[in-house]
């Protein structure tokens, strides 16, 4: 008999506390919740029970990932120069994204650079690798028509350079958003020095993905535990917080935010986040409709977090509207990732919006 071992899991042990999760009026509906809690349990009980969209391959891609890397040439000799231990990244190549791609079902993947981005501390030398991977990625939206598009990169913490970049990539190079780290030298995308840049990508309507580095401040914490395991969920939840206290969102109600990995650790901290609202004057009249509801106009996406841990606290904060695919590839196995997500037992429509739907809302030129 085929067990789902995450769906029996789910129902022994995570129902009733899921469940209560669920009730509020904002987070997924109790209607979709409990559809998901009965087919985990059918999933687990019977072995003839059926996912509610085609296993991964089993059909023409549709699938859109939003958070998948390219490695071009002057960003893998900086990476293997500093020894940052990105193998993968090191070995990626146009033609094996595609492989992935295809065995798991997904049409288009939009690229961008991984962590830790261009800045090396050199302003000079970031202006050149940004217009490096920018035009890199252009030339791969380019050569394989329908299947890559472009977060473009900048090289921030230089700001004049970094608005001729928005410039370039998006006018020229026809990008369809920028990727934006989630801190620069201890500086985080709600601070001031970089308001220029925001406001610039508000004028535009930008879509604006974030992806966590690991952050300065909190290197070789714990013996043993590597920082990806902790710290690069927590540095999204802390420049998501700075762009909150700063009151960007709204000064800024344009810009599209997707930040990865289900928003890191900032759903099981918003709590925290409403306390100091509450509290500070400034915060309040900075961010005048709270912090919830900006949070709720967000994008999250499922890179490394296609399991009940990492989505259903998400799920409790914002609707499925606002959660799209991301894989991490070539870091993690997209083929794995939407395998996880189909066997959490999302209603069909709801894991159509997150594969697919959700996604062309932000970019609609992939409507074809």
């Amino acid at each position: 008999m085929r067990v789902v071992k995450w769906g029996e899991e789910l129902w022994k042990r995570q129902g009733q506390t899921l469940l209560k999760l669920m009730n509020s009026d904002k987070g997924l509906s109790r209607r979709t919740f409990l559809g998901g809690l009965t087919a985990c349990a059918a999933s687990a009980l019977l072995p003839e029970c059926q996912a509610a969209e085609p296993a991964p391959g089993g059909a023409a891609p549709f699938r859109i990932d939003v958070h998948h890397h390219l490695a071009p040439p002057g960003f893998v000799r900086e990476i293997v120069a500093r020894k940052t231990g990105q193998r993968p990244l090191v070995e990626w190549t146009p033609a094996k994204s595609i492989e992935a791609m295809d065995k798991a079902g997904i049409a288009t993947s939009i690229t961008s650079v991984s962590e830790p981005g261009v800045w090396f501390g050199d302003n000079a030398a970031a202006r050149v690798l940004a217009r490096e991977c920018n035009e890199y990625g252009a030339r791969m939206v380019r050569d394989h028509a329908g299947r890559f598009g472009l977060f473009a990169s900048l090289p921030i913490p230089d700001v004049e350079a970094s608005l001729r970049e928005i410039e370039y990539s998006l006018d020229v190079l026809k990008a369809d958003g920028i990727c934006m780290m989630t801190s620069y030298g201890g500086q985080y995308l709600g601070d001031p020095a970089f308001a220029p840049v925001m406001d610039e990508l508000n004028r535009r309507k930008a879509v604006v993905y974030t992806h966590p580095v690991r952050a300065d401040c909190c290197r070789n914490l714990i013996p043993g535990v590597g920082e990806n395991v902790i710290e690069l969920a927590t540095d999204t939840a802390r420049t998501i917080t700075s762009l909150l206290v700063s009151g960007t969102p709204s000064r800024c109600p344009q810009v599209r935010f997707i930040f990865s990995h289900a928003g890191g650790t900032l759903p099981s901290l918003t709590g925290r986040i409403l306390q100091l609202y509450a509290a500070n004057k400034d915060f309040a009249q900075r961010l005048p409709d709270g912090p919830l509801a900006e949070l709720r106009k967000f994008y999250y996406d499922t890179a490394n977090a296609s399991n009940p841990w990492s989505l259903a606290p998400l799920l409790k904060l914002v609707a499925v509207s606002q959660v799209v695919l991301g894989t991490d590839y070539p870091l993690r196995s997209p083929e794995a990732n939407v395998k996880d997500l189909i066997e959490l037992g999302f209603s069909a429509g709801d894991l159509r919006a997150i594969h697919r739907d959700n996604a062309l809302a932000l970019l609609p030129r992939l409507r074809v």
